[in-house]
């Protein structure tokens, strides 16, 4: 890794010269680190905010996107080293949820337990449905993400950037979709999931099955109003809950 490739990989948003903590976000499939943009204003001051930046979209869009889970987990993980001054916290929306669980497990193995997992909107890894989405053709993949919610779906209906997104789209569900592991392993941090109330791509008990990737006692449930894009509306509500899980114990 170059010097400069960690910065690749982050978009960074400070508030203060010595953080506490830094909250690593990972996006949804065919997202990107804009979705949280506006969080750091609403973190304490002490919270650097570390928003992932996928290949293969926006100012990386020259590069090839990453079409493996593993892959994608390793290099963030490699990425993320000169970070690992601070304690960390991880946080995914969608895709984004089981990304941020590997990367999780491989801190772990370098013995950095991240102060918590919270993910968004995903069943657990080992109760996912199988779809082959990446299979469909373009306009069954533009409808699947309107069904998911009208959040962002908007720009497919612009040609010139339909035809720039697609590509990272359809290799994001790739990657999520070829992602099957029957055995997962339980982390050691603390897991908070997160649904919105009105999300029928997130069966409740595949969602609570991240309870079984945690250690016991050490899982809880939070549902918003709204669909899989809960968060968008309701960014002021989650991040404030958030905020109160990352807070230092009294």
């Amino acid at each position: 890794m170059t010097a400069h490739d960690d910065k690749r990989w982050f978009r960074v948003h400070r508030r203060a010269e010595e953080p506490t903590l830094r909250l690593v976000c990972f996006p949804h499939a065919g997202g990107t680190a804009q979705l949280f943009h506006n969080w750091p204003a609403r973190l304490p001051r002490d919270i650097e905010v570390l928003a992932v930046r996928y290949p293969g979209r926006q100012d990386r869009l020259a590069e090839a996107c990453v079409e493996d889970m593993a892959a994608l987990a390793d290099a963030i993980e490699d990425a993320l080293l000169p970070w690992l001054d601070r304690p960390l916290a991880l946080f995914g929306h969608s895709m984004g949820s089981c990304v941020a669980y590997e990367v999780a497990l491989r801190l772990e193995v370098r013995g950095i337990v991240p102060r918590h997992l919270l993910v968004s909107a995903r069943a657990a890894p080992h109760r996912a449905g199988h779809t082959a989405l990446h299979l469909a053709d373009d306009e069954a993949l533009v409808a699947r993400v309107r069904q998911l919610g009208d959040v962002y779906s908007e720009v497919y209906d612009i040609p010139e950037l339909r035809e720039l997104l697609l590509p990272a789209l359809r290799a994001d569900y790739r990657l999520i979709e070829g992602y099957r592991p029957g055995h997962p392993t339980p982390v050691k941090a603390p897991i908070t999931a997160y649904v919105g109330r009105d999300d029928h791509s997130c069966v409740l008990d595949r969602v609570l099955a991240w309870s079984e990737l945690a250690a016991p006692g050490s899982f809880e449930l939070r549902s918003f109003p709204g669909d899989h894009f809960y968060l968008v509306p309701h960014e002021a509500e989650v991040v404030t809950d958030i905020a109160g899980r990352l807070a230092p114990a009294t």
